[in-house]
């Protein structure tokens, strides 16, 4: 069972709600993180709140004051005797309030989401996964938003197997998925776009710090649409997908058609060195 965070009390998902008049609602006016919870410890926490903090300040959203109460309410639940060893995501969420100041929301209101992680499945993990072309530039892209409606119409619209939507700009750069980071390899490169052309994923942050580690070359530039089909293979991360690769784009294989050796070895690292990360 899910359980909310909201107006200072924890409850079930059913005994929480919004005005009607709040601007998530209204106009999409909201940021969000999704934070992994591994065994009763948030893992990587400080970085999301971080990012959560750039969200909501680029987005016009005064919320310093409840960025700083985050931690303790996510601790505060993880502390109940019934919630230790829990696996799963607290996804806190700060929403535009009532009040637009032509652009400026100074009532933000927030609440915080503990609930299951719904990973990728054993066959996704083993078979790698199909995304869906995007053909559109994802607006704002360092602004982790509530409104992902973009992302869903092209994937609303594909008929055969689909996992996400993958943005590609009218320009032909590949840049991010809808809520993944996208990496392809090629010439014995790992290929992924710069953060401001996408968002600073924080499971991308580890990704390349540990391949850096593990002597994997990176480039950071968009790769091109018609470099898909050059692939050897490519892959998504993400806080609950961790690393998964990706085995075709619309009609286009990617490599063999298979998940790919750099995609693995990369995966077997983060979960061999995801203890550095854990807010412990």
């Amino acid at each position: 069972m899910a359980v909310c965070y909201y107006d200072g009390k924890y409850a079930p998902m059913e005994e929480c709600s919004l005005p009607l008049t709040d601007l998530a609602i209204q106009r999409g006016v909201g940021a969000f993180e999704s934070i992994r919870i591994y065994d009763g410890t948030p893992f990587a926490m400080t970085m999301h709140l971080d990012r959560l903090a750039g969200s909501v300040a680029g987005a016009g959203i005064e919320a310093a004051g409840i960025i700083g109460k985050l931690p303790g309410v996510i601790r505060g639940w993880l502390a109940q005797e019934e919630n230790r060893g829990f696996d799963g995501l607290a996804k806190p969420y700060i929403t535009g309030g009532d009040v637009n100041n032509r652009g400026v929301f100074p009532n933000p209101r927030f609440f915080v989401i503990f609930e299951d992680s719904h990973g990728p499945t054993p066959e996704e993990r083993e078979k790698g996964v199909v995304l869906v072309p995007n053909h559109t530039a994802r607006p704002f892209p360092l602004i982790k938003s509530t409104n992902y409606l973009f992302g869903f119409i092209p994937l609303g619209k594909a008929e055969d197997a689909k996992f996400e939507s993958l943005y590609i700009t009218p320009e032909g750069e590949v840049t991010e998925s809808m809520s993944s980071n996208f990496f392809i390899c090629k010439e014995g490169k790992i290929v992924t776009a710069p953060v401001g052309k996408v968002l600073k994923g924080v499971t991308r942050d580890i990704i390349l710090t540990l391949a850096a580690e593990n002597g994997f070359k990176v480039e950071e530039r968009c790769p091109r649409e018609s470099e898909l089909a050059e692939a050897d293979e490519a892959f998504i991360t993400g806080s609950v997908k961790e690393v998964l690769p990706v085995v075709r784009i619309g009609a286009v294989k990617i490599g063999n058609g298979r998940p790919g050796p750099v995609a693995q070895a990369l995966r077997h690292l983060f979960v061999k060195n995801k203890g550095r990360w854990m807010d412990k």
